[in-house]
């Protein structure tokens, strides 16, 4: 059946329509409600529930949710853990120095702040949005921008379900839905796919650095009672990374025995033969967290990809009908690893512009103040006193960058930089190196009890989708994928990818790219990695894709 043949969606009308069930969406939600009861509005969400692609770290600073639920300390919420911790190291191969607390610059003090699980946080703030009337639809991937005769935004459609691997419509066909709204705001998280299609669309990058990545990897352990302690927040920089590759660990001991452990790597790394996945399993090793998982039991397992373009890199963020918020503008605070309580606040701030603009009589037409206001709102200052952390760490490498980024980061505290502010030069997907020019990585092989391989891995994330439907990774041409990607790449996929969705095989003599579609966590690597801007992650039917528990 050929487009033109297909049924007409049925349509919902709203007043304003949110892509994303995660902090900012769920925050501009539960604003719009606050500030107007009487205005419609619906939540689509891709996950199967509210929560289930949720994966942070996560420690939160509260300012966001003390905006938005000024009593939330007195209610039974998730967010019961404050850091009482706070430690910082170094890491070489075989030792540990701590850096000391009162070199840190004060942005750094976790102090105040709460360990949490940000996918119960977002099922708890479904709960607030729900009592306050806002419709939310989990499993409903919005698969494409809806516009009118002006170019203007006017809703999204979501994915048709039943469709097969090789097109044809399943008995289980049914159409996409489409959601129409005065205003659309897409709160999609990192390098979410509408968010890169309005990007293009409404040039909202121009003028702007290009948005840098780094790809988070993340356990959930349950630890022996006599090893846990509540409310320690500990970062490292160094091993197992080399010098000239960004990134670092974290290690959070929540409550009830459970200890969440990651490593973030940075995107803009050179070396083709470099695994993430691998580079996190051998930090596990390291003696100063190894003990901390001995006797223990792996729970759950993610990856997801997280902007650290910061300042430079925010685009314009309003465009006719609607407004990017949260990690799919860019808000995230590299040095701090956070970005939730920037998301919450990114929607708020939009929700009180469109409460404004409906209360006016307005739709579909560009919210300006939004975009004019996010600099002198409190995301502006706290991604301003960091702006330079990213470029110096990836100009002059770990040791003086992270140092030079320090003694920045104290001096805009103190309001003035010496480096003024600092570009960052190639998108992630242009930095590797040709495989010959880089020495290979050999990584041990998993024990099993402390490092584990990525099928098992992506067994824990609860990773399922629909085998019969089209793969939702989109190779344009796989012929270059072949000439440029594996030939003079080394084939990168098969290792930057932290699920094993992409295997190079020999057939023949000559090489195949296999695509595993169905191990995807969604964490949106290979669309941001892939040296030519080859392969576009797309959404496959809702519900498809991850269900993390706890994460």
């Amino acid at each position: 059946m050929s487009a033109d043949e297909l049924p007409a969606r049925d349509a919902m009308e709203f007043d304003v329509v949110v892509v994303g069930a995660g902090p900012a969406g769920l925050a501009a939600a539960i604003r719009l409600k606050q500030l107007s009861p009487e205005t419609s509005v619906v939540v689509v969400e891709k996950g199967s529930e509210v929560g289930a692609h949720i994966l942070s770290g996560a420690v939160i600073d509260p300012i966001g949710l003390d905006r938005l639920i000024p009593d939330w300390r007195n209610e039974d919420s998730p967010i019961k853990t404050k850091v009482s911790d706070d430690r910082f190291y170094w890491l070489s191969s075989t030792a540990a120095m701590r850096l000391p607390n009162l070199m840190m610059p004060p942005l750094m003090n976790n102090h105040g702040n709460y360990i949490v699980s940000l996918g119960n946080v977002c099922r708890w703030l479904a709960t607030k949005a729900e009592a306050l009337g806002v419709e939310i639809y989990p499993g409903f991937a919005a698969s494409e921008v809806l516009f009118d005769d002006n170019g203007a935004v006017v809703g999204v459609a979501t994915g048709d379900m039943g469709v097969a691997k090789d097109g044809h419509h399943k008995d289980s066909f049914t159409r996409g839905m489409e959601l129409r709204a005065k205003y659309t705001l897409f709160a999609e998280g990192a390098r979410g796919n509408l968010s890169k299609t309005l990007l293009q669309r409404f040039g909202l990058d121009q003028g702007r650095e290009p948005q840098k990545f780094g790809l988070g990897l993340k356990e959930l352990w349950q630890v022996a009672p006599e090893k846990h302690r509540p409310g320690l927040a500990q970062h490292t920089f160094g091993w197992p990374l080399d010098s000239r590759t960004g990134g670092g660990s974290f290690l959070y001991h929540l409550d009830d025995n459970l200890v969440a452990v990651g490593f973030v790597v940075h995107l803009n790394y050179e070396n083709p033969h470099l695994s993430p996945f691998e580079e996190f399993q051998r930090f596990k090793t390291h003696p100063l967290v190894r003990g901390t998982f001995e006797g223990g039991k792996r729970l759950a397992y993610g990856a997801r990809a997280l902007t650290e373009g910061g300042w430079q890199s925010v685009p314009k963020l309003a465009f006719p009908g609607g407004a990017l918020l949260g990690c799919a503008a860019g808000f995230m605070n590299v040095p701090r690893i956070k970005g939730s309580h920037n998301a919450m606040l990114s929607g708020m701030l939009a929700a009180e512009h469109v409460a404004a603009a409906l209360k006016a009589g307005r739709a579909n037409d560009e919210l300006a103040d939004y975009e004019a206001a996010w600099r002198s709102s409190a995301i502006g200052p706290d991604l301003w006193k960091v702006r330079n952390a990213k470029p110096l760490w990836s100009r002059f490498g770990t040791y003086l960058g992270i140092a030079l980024g320090g003694f920045d980061m104290w001096t805009s505290t103190l309001g003035f930089s010496l480096f003024g502010t600092l570009r960052h030069g190639k998108p992630d997907s242009a930095t590797l190196k040709p495989a010959a020019q880089c020495a290979p990585i050999a990584y041990p092989k998993p024990d099993g009890k402390l490092t584990f391989d990525r099928l098992s891995s992506v067994f824990l994330s609860n990773t399922n989708h629909e085998e019969d439907q089209p793969v939702h990774l989109k190779v344009a041409d796989l012929a270059l994928q072949k000439a440029s990607e594996h030939d003079r790449y080394g084939g990168p996929s098969a290792r930057y990818c932290p699920a094993g969705v992409y295997e190079w095989v020999e057939e023949g003599g000559s090489p195949r790219f296999v695509i595993n579609a169905q191990n995807c966590v969604h964490c949106k690597t290979c669309d941001i990695k892939d040296p030519n801007q080859n392969i576009t992650w797309v959404p496959p039917e809702g519900g498809g894709g991850p269900n993390y528990p706890n994460m």
